[in-house]
């Protein structure tokens, strides 16, 4: 049964910010009550739902009220005005190891962060194992976690998060933590937990996370919400609200304009990646692939544009290509019925790792889509080499050997310079 997992009712926060004074701490001493402040609402009459098992992501500038607003939902802190209802157990991420004692140990805490979010001591014991081989860190776990390294905290952070298995999950900018690998199982438990169909709030500055990962897009700008719903209009409201701000354009030519009788006309049933051609698990660089994009249309459409999306396993975009791209000035000639798009990948250039393609069926001009698909397909790469990054590239490599003189000694001059 559907229902709002968090309701945000009209909140508003204020703070107070001091205007100069004294600097020195014997002038702070001595000007005690004689200081002066002003007040600011860091959120200004917010408003907004989210339905149980949606993913909201939360976007905005630096100082927009993105974490504020993950603290008024978490309970840290309390509106000035209005009100925020939550359903179900919440287990918040506003910073990884936030609640830890830094005298107790790492089993101690899993201990005092799982009775903070209501469970009991049998509970706990029941997850225990789980939560120490999610965080790697088992030969650690009995140490005082003030001798933590940072990447320890943040994993073993992750994992009581995630392994208690809240109904509703909020996660502040700490996503990619630890390593790739690491990166990928904290991504793949999010993925799982929108499969369960369990509530998450996620902050990020990453707009390709919101479209890759979220249902709903809420964006913020100095306090007050300047959008709420789709997630790629709303990346196209944040980047469109930066500009203004900084002058920069850091659009991509999302379509903004929605005509939403001509989208009725054509939808998306699915994307796929054909398994490997060898009949191995997972693609290696330098093979073939082939993506295949699936939909139906009530009429003939002249020309349309389809629009592809490869992500990586964090959300960063790898490449963002389209069928007027592969095909020139050329465009898909849509009629009735269903049609299949192939686009095969020669050469394949990609790196170790967990891959996503999501697609978008467009205009001819980019103002408008007829369809997104709902959500990603997943591929992996093994490469098998030594080398490391996201891509790999075409190189060669010579080598001769020169004839002594043929290098001009540096000159005194040269070498004082």
């Amino acid at each position: 049964m559907s229902y709002t997992a968090i309701e945000v009712d009209h909140v508003t926060k204020r703070f107070k910010r001091q205007t100069g004074g004294p600097g020195s701490f014997m002038e702070r001493f001595l000007s005690v009550g004689r200081g002066s402040s002003v007040e600011f609402n860091a959120l200004d009459d917010v408003a907004f739902d989210v339905a149980a098992g949606q993913t909201v992501g939360i976007l905005g500038h630096n100082g927009s009220g993105k974490s504020t607003m993950l603290k008024c939902i978490s309970g840290t802190i309390r509106p000035s005005e209005g009100a925020v209802r939550v359903r179900g157990s919440m287990s918040a991420l506003l910073e990884l190891g936030a609640g830890f004692h830094p005298d107790l140990t790492g089993r101690e805490n899993v201990y005092l962060n799982g009775s903070i979010l209501g469970f009991s001591k049998e509970q706990i014991t029941e997850m225990i194992d789980d939560i120490i081989d999610f965080s790697e860190i088992p030969n650690f776990i009995d140490t005082q976690v003030k001798n933590y390294s940072s990447g320890m905290f943040a994993r073993l952070g992750f994992a009581v998060a995630v392994n208690l298995k809240p109904d509703v999950l909020l996660i502040d900018e700490v996503l990619a933590v630890g390593d790739e690998a690491f990166q990928r199982k904290c991504l793949e438990r999010v993925r799982g937990f929108q499969r369960d169909g369990r509530t998450i709030v996620l902050v990020t500055h990453s707009p390709d996370m919101v479209r890759l990962f979220c249902d709903k897009a809420v964006v913020l700008d100095s306090g007050k919400m300047i959008y709420c719903g789709e997630p790629h209009d709303g990346v196209v409201v944040y980047r469109d609200a930066l500009e203004a701000r900084t002058g920069i354009r850091h659009g991509d030519g999302t379509p903004t304009e929605l005509n939403k009788n001509q989208r009725d006309t054509v939808s998306l049933v699915g994307v796929s990646v054909d398994p490997p051609a060898d009949g191995g698990e997972s693609h290696h660089p330098g093979q073939t692939i082939r993506i295949r994009v699936r939909f139906t249309s009530t009429e003939s459409i002249p020309a349309i544009r389809l629009a592809i999306w490869l992500y990586s396993h964090d959300g960063i975009m790898v490449s963002n290509f389209s069928s007027a791209d592969i095909l020139g000035h050329d465009l898909l000639d849509i009629e009735p019925g269903v049609s299949e798009v192939e686009i095969v990948v020669d050469d394949l250039p990609l790196l170790q790792g967990s891959f996503e393609v999501t697609a978008a069926l467009q205009d001819v001009q980019e103002t408008f889509e007829y369809d997104r698909a709902e959500a990603p397909t997943s591929f992996s790469v093994t490469s098998g080499g030594t080398s490391s990054g996201r891509v790999r590239l075409k190189t060669s490599i010579s080598h001769q050997q020169l004839e002594p003189g043929a290098i001009d000694p540096v000159r005194p001059a040269e070498a004082s310079a």
